[in-house]
């Protein structure tokens, strides 16, 4: 059956059979599932998208998997769980691995059962650690606990998918987020044919940036929207 809690995954691996069958594995649990074949396509994918976790072989073509690690925590400074594939024998590979903020590792040849299992305790664990109890850019305030929003003095009443992309926006808060990262935020892997996601964000714009205020929420035309102070951009 699918998993009642889709993940969105990146698998870099580049041996295509292998791939194959992780990315039909996860898929058929109920995730989505992006993958590359080189460490280049790889970074580049990771750093355009908000991915849940990243499946990461440690020898790739252009990019080894160290420095694609490397270069996502240290330069795009992302934390996104990390789950290496290394070989059986390769105990160096492990530990530079996780030296070079990998979370986690499993050896080759591997049970796709496991790899799923890992991913999500990775995530799970990513989600305790990271999420901030309340979340702020600016003056502007979101509890998720007690569903609260507030800008300054202002208390914001928004409906339930404006706030679901809020919550989303402030997360990611000052990187932009794609608008099919938005999309599959709230409707999964079904969006809607119609542009909703434009007539919710009118919708949160006006709610967020009231009259005489700075503008928070910013469009990227054709990419997407972030949220941030007009000094962090």
């Amino acid at each position: 059956m699918p998993s009642r809690s889709p993940l969105h995954i990146l698998v870099v691996e580049d041996n295509p059979d292998l791939a194959a069958n992780v990315c039909d594995f996860l898929q058929a649990k109920g995730h989505a599932v992006d993958a590359a074949g080189d460490g280049i396509t790889g970074l580049h994918l990771a750093v355009s998208h908000d991915y849940d976790a990243i499946v990461l072989d440690v020898v790739l073509p252009g990019l080894d998997g160290f420095a694609v690690c490397r270069k996502l925590r240290e330069e795009a400074h992302r934390n996104t769980p990390i789950l290496m594939l290394t070989a059986r024998d390769a105990l160096d590979d492990r530990v530079a691995g996780l030296e070079c903020g990998a979370d986690d590792y499993v050896l080759k040849p591997f049970a796709l059962r496991e790899l799923e299992a890992r991913l999500k305790a990775l995530v799970r664990r990513s989600k305790s650690e990271l999420t901030p109890a309340v979340l702020h850019v600016a003056e502007l305030e979101f509890d998720p606990e007690m569903v609260r929003v507030r800008r300054g003095e202002r208390t914001l009443t928004l409906p339930p998918i404006p706030l679901r992309l809020l919550e989303t926006l402030m997360r990611a808060s000052p990187r932009v987020v794609r608008r099919e990262d938005l999309e599959r935020a709230v409707w999964g892997d079904t969006p809607p044919d119609s542009d909703a996601l434009r007539a919710h964000m009118h919708t949160l714009r006006s709610a967020v940036d009231g009259t005489g205020e700075t503008a928070l929420i910013h469009t990227l035309r054709g990419i997407g929207y972030r949220i941030a102070p007009a000094d962090a951009i």
